[in-house]
């Protein structure tokens, strides 16, 4: 296990930060949704992009992507100690992990494969080959199964887990965007970011059941999930919308502008919080009340070229990676805190 430099902020410092890093929206007067206080670096090279991140809750790890790196690193939450570095990842996007199996899947742009890591060896054993740049993932536990968005090759790559064999790929007439899992409805969403559509998977016999149009969100690209109050959470790339779509009436709802650039997008249930990693240099952040309606925060500072985030949702942590500080080459983790939290009743 290796460790590496972490740069803890102390609390002295704090004000200085929130003012630095504060408020992005205009006419905006208040304290910040987010204050730093973590950064450590990782091996790097410097400058080269990130993508996905995914934390596992149990082992309190993170799996972070640095895509142009060709490599992916396994961090201790706990510590921010350097677990490993897992090499033969080439152009990794997506990162999922399966509990059950201490397993993890790269989604590999650069030779088209899906990598699956033994995270016991800290390696990849296999790889499958796939159609074209495989992106995003979910996983299906009462499945067993793994779905991959082939973003370029216009599919969805269908895996069985405990044999690490594709079972199916399913094709579309559009580039795929994020999947993700509803463990209440026992269903797969997938975006379908050329036809602004959202489409349902039923896992149980790996058919489309369902496509619905997104309204105004131009490139639904990025997606979470709230299952337990049946809302998707969208981040289109083509128009700069979070938009909100109600699962039982398969409508959009509600459209708020982000910061330029909108990716990876992410839902915190216990705060019942979305935030969207924006590559311009912001978090766009949301706030969702017990109704269900959302309201804009912020559009919180960051370095550029941020594209991806990841929350913890026992600690409201907010990790993301960062390849530059203000036009330096970097490689890190930076860790942000919730400012003034208060989890939804």
């Amino acid at each position: 296990m290796t460790s590496f430099r972490t740069r803890e902020v102390s609390a002295a410092a704090l004000w200085l930060l929130s003012a630095t890093w504060g408020a992005g929206t205009p006419g905006h007067d208040t304290a910040p949704a987010l204050t730093r206080v973590a950064a450590f670096d990782l091996p790097g090279p410097g400058g080269k992009r990130f993508d996905y991140l995914t934390i596992d809750p149990v082992g309190k790890r993170l799996f972070s992507a640095h895509l142009a790196a060709n490599q992916t690193y396994v961090i201790d939450l706990r510590n921010h100690a350097l677990l490993g570095t897992i090499a033969d990842t080439p152009g990794v996007e997506g990162v999922e992990y399966v509990p059950e199996l201490n397993k993890l899947y790269t989604s590999n742009s650069g030779d088209n494969t899906i990598g699956v890591v033994d995270l016991s060896q800290m390696k990849v054993v296999k790889k499958l080959p796939t159609d074209a740049k495989p992106d995003g993932s979910a996983y299906a536990a009462p499945f067993h199964k793994l779905y991959v968005s082939d973003e370029r090759g216009k599919a969805e790559a269908i895996v069985d887990v405990r044999t690490d064999t594709i079972v199916k790929t399913l094709h579309f007439d559009s580039e795929t965007g994020m999947p993700q899992y509803d463990p209440v409805a026992r269903k797969v969403y997938v975006n379908l970011q050329d036809q602004n559509v959202f489409a349902v998977i039923d896992p149980e016999t790996d058919t489309v059941v369902g496509r619905y149009p997104v309204g105004r969100c131009e490139g639904n690209h990025g997606m979470t999930l709230d299952p337990e109050r049946h809302r998707v959470f969208l981040s289109c790339e083509g128009n700069h919308l979070m938009t909100v779509f109600d699962l039982d009436t398969h409508q959009p709802t509600a459209f708020l502008e982000m910061a330029t650039g909108p990716d990876v997008i992410k839902f915190d249930a216990g705060l019942n919080r979305v935030y969207a990693a924006c590559s311009s240099g912001a978090i766009s952040i949301f706030q969702i009340d017990a109704q269900g309606r959302p309201q804009k925060i912020e559009d919180f500072r960051v370095q550029p070229r941020v594209h991806s985030l990841a929350v913890d949702q026992a600690t409201h942590r907010v990790y993301t990676p960062e390849q530059e500080e203000d036009g330096r080459p970097v490689a890190r983790m930076v860790v942000y805190e919730v400012v003034g939290r208060t989890p939804l009743k």
